[in-house]
């Protein structure tokens, strides 16, 4: 994968800084785009030059993961490689990576005729050919949920050739299917050879039952296909432990499956701007967010994917990043893992107060803690808390209470005498230096302070515990910023933990939580050259490193700190990277760890920026929430449609109002109307 370099942006990042970065200039490097966005809202690449490129994607259902690399090469030869991951397919001893997979590429496919001329893939127009083999030749490719390849093969041109890869939404399975359409005058034949393949792993080491893995086609022979006709074969992967006993495959149907599922998420919670990219990462990012849940013997389990995580769960994916986002989105079985992943982390709670693994791996049954507390506990506070308040559900809050609650009275054993919270490191699990204490940990034990105070009272908990929440909330804020308030590199900002003298990624933090105290001095850090790469903030300053996860919260923290335009040109900057560009379509991990693989909590940070920041949707209670809405000045509208939280279905637009303030309307499901005119940047509080 080609990456743009950072220099130019570093250069322009550095002009924003010295001219004090005013609306009217053109903002960060112009990018060429190599994927369009189609009027169904899928994304296509028609090949047309700027070769060789290689890109990789993963799409996931309940009981499978499909990762696909696909490409061209500098003369146009197409390379599909699949990995099909199977999450409760299991190896022993238990561990993080312990599921199946297996690889698979274009020279293992069946053999694939038209008039008995076989389809060479490795062939392309005008190639040499041998024995009268077709060339293969790629038009475009297209994303939606579904990986859509269209070619066609022959010089001149005999079929059109559209090739799917997708998910089975509830089996362990991935399928690919070839549609041939004949584009002559003349009746064609076309044949697909019959194959099975069959791996089975280690019976020793094999958990449960020995596991098969079989790469097997459908439907296969011969067709004769009128002109304007098509034909289908499909090929599928998947795992067993009865290779004696497959159930029928239906290709179709199972296509149909995924279709329906990815319409569901996309139909809800759906960002409606006048920013068409905009409005469509979000309608992606939803997508991974959400498809990535694995239906394991410990319920519902939210995974990041990327090839290693599956049938687990981490303190920082899903209880901190995505369960918010569940709360929002009113997709059962995004619910149902959210809630699945806090009940996982309570089983841990202890009367010695230990702390609660960093991951629960291995469908529920092993755990990793490798890195020892990283924040763990303030990570799960945070995030139950803000997800209880959202969800709106009084019998979910009341389980989700005691968890809370050992969470925040741990996090108070920490407490040094400085009076911050210390722990060993933190979710970059030494990676980078963390110090004690450090900024992360701090900051989200602080907003669960609050959080869990508003929420106590909904729950009718005694003033006196509620009441010391919101106190111990004001005296750690005190000493946050007494503690790691300082001037760094020339920027009055955060030192991220004690004795570091570099500006690091996550000081973006305080201003995620409402804590403006340095906001100018962090805004100005965050885009100094000394942060901001190409591909967002690095993770220190002066290394290489970049992580999605931080450059989310900082585009979300500067839209809460009120610096609307200076964050709406990198959101827009950015989105159109993530969604068009080389790597596409949704945020990522890590680089250089990981190659930018798509996991999928930070698809749900994604999301978040335009919930907590664009929107400044804040849960104070089951049925209510500050709404302080940043509408850019290029706007005139805004709005987020079929919210699902606080217990209802909504609408929340935004518009632009008579003498410089903004109306505000929520439209609950069924009918009912609330209208508000507020000043532009005030905090309207509404309740449902």
């Amino acid at each position: 994968m080609k990456l743009l370099s950072a220099k130019p942006v570093l250069l322009i990042a550095a002009f924003f800084y010295t001219t004090g970065f005013t609306r009217a200039q053109t903002v960060l490097p112009a990018q060429q785009d190599r994927w369009t966005i189609q009027d169904n809202g899928s994304i296509r690449w028609d090949v047309s030059g700027r070769l060789p490129h290689t890109d990789h994607i993963e799409m996931s259902g309940e009981k499978v993961s499909i990762w696909v690399r696909y490409g061209l090469d500098s003369i146009g030869r197409s390379n599909v490689y699949r990995t099909v991951v199977f999450p409760t397919f299991r190896m022993t001893p238990d561990g993080t990576r312990t599921h199946i997979s297996a690889s698979f590429t274009d020279t293992e496919l069946p053999k694939m005729y038209v008039n008995n001329r076989l389809v060479n893939m490795e062939l392309i127009k005008n190639g040499p050919g041998r024995n009268g083999e077709l060339s293969y030749n790629v038009k475009s490719y297209d994303q939606s949920g579904i990986m859509h390849i269209s070619a066609q093969a022959g010089t001149p041109a005999f079929v059109n050739i559209e090739r799917t890869l997708y998910p089975s939404v509830d089996k362990p399975m991935a399928l690919e299917t070839f549609t041939f359409k004949n584009i002559t005058g003349q009746p064609v034949t076309v044949t697909m050879e019959y194959l099975r393949k069959e791996v089975r792993t280690d019976a020793k080491r094999s958990k449960g039952s020995q596991h098969s893995i079989i790469m097997g086609s459908v439907k296969e022979g011969t067709e004769t296909v009128a002109p304007g006709q098509s034909v289908s074969f499909s090929v599928f992967y998947l795992a067993t432990d009865t290779p004696g006993n497959l159930a029928a495959i239906d290709p179709p149907a199972e296509e149909n499956a995924r279709a329906q599922r990815v319409a569901g998420i996309k139909e809800k919670l759906q960002l409606e701007t006048p920013d068409k990219i905009l409005n469509t990462a979000f309608a992606f990012a939803k997508l991974r967010a959400t498809e990535s849940i694995f239906k394991t013997k410990g319920g519902y389990m939210h995974g990041p994917g990327g090839l290693a995580y599956y049938a687990a769960i981490w303190a920082n994916d899903q209880a901190e990043y995505i369960n918010p986002f569940f709360a929002f989105l009113g997709d059962q079985t995004g619910n149902l893992s959210a809630m699945n992943a806090y009940r996982h982390f309570a089983r841990f709670m202890n009367d010695n107060y230990k702390p609660i693994p960093s991951s629960i791996v291995a469908e529920g049954d092993a755990t990793w803690h490798g890195a020892k507390d990283r924040g763990d506990q303030a990570m799960i506070a945070y995030g139950a808390s803000r997800y209880a308040l959202t969800f709106g559900n009084v019998d979910s809050a009341k389980v989700l209470w005691p968890l809370i609650e050992w969470c925040l009275e741990y996090s108070r054993r920490k407490i040094n005498d400085q009076g911050v919270v210390n722990s060993d490191s933190d979710e970059l699990e030494n990676r980078f230096s963390a110090g004690k204490a450090n900024l992360s940990t701090n900051i989200l034990y602080y907003d669960a302070l609050r959080s869990a105070s508003m929420l106590g009272r909904q729950l009718g908990k005694p003033a006196s515990q509620t009441d010391t929440y919101l106190k111990q909330a004001a005296t750690l804020r005190t000493n946050i910023e007494k503690y790691f308030g300082a001037n760094v590199e020339g920027f009055d900002t955060y030192r991220y933990h004690e004795g570091l003298e570099k500006l690091r990624a996550w000081i973006c933090l305080p201003l995620t939580v409402g804590i403006m105290d340095r906001k100018e001095g962090t805004i100005q850090a965050l885009f100094s050259p000394r942060l901001w790469t190409a591909d967002g903030l690095a993770t220190e300053a002066g290394k290489g490193t970049f992580w999605d996860r931080s450059t989310l919260y900082a585009l979300r923290g500067v839209l809460q700190a009120g610096e609307t335009e200076k964050a709406m040109d990198f959101i827009r900057y950015y989105s159109r990277r993530r969604l068009l560009g080389e790597h596409v379509p949704y945020p990522v991990e890590a680089y250089p760890e990981g190659n930018q693989r798509h996991l999928s909590a930070e698809s749900g940070l994604y999301c978040r920026i335009y919930l907590e920041g664009l929107f400044g949707i804040r849960p104070t209670g089951f049925t209510a929430f500050d709404c302080t809405p940043r509408l850019p000045k290029d706007w005139d509208h805004m709005a987020l449609r079929k919210i699902s939280a606080f217990g209802q279905v909504f609408d929340l637009e935004v518009a632009r109002g008579s003498k410089g303030k903004l109306d505000v309307t929520v439209k609950k499901d069924g009918g009912a109307v609330k209208k508000y005119a507020i000043k532009d940047g005030a905090t309207l509080a509404v309740k449902l």
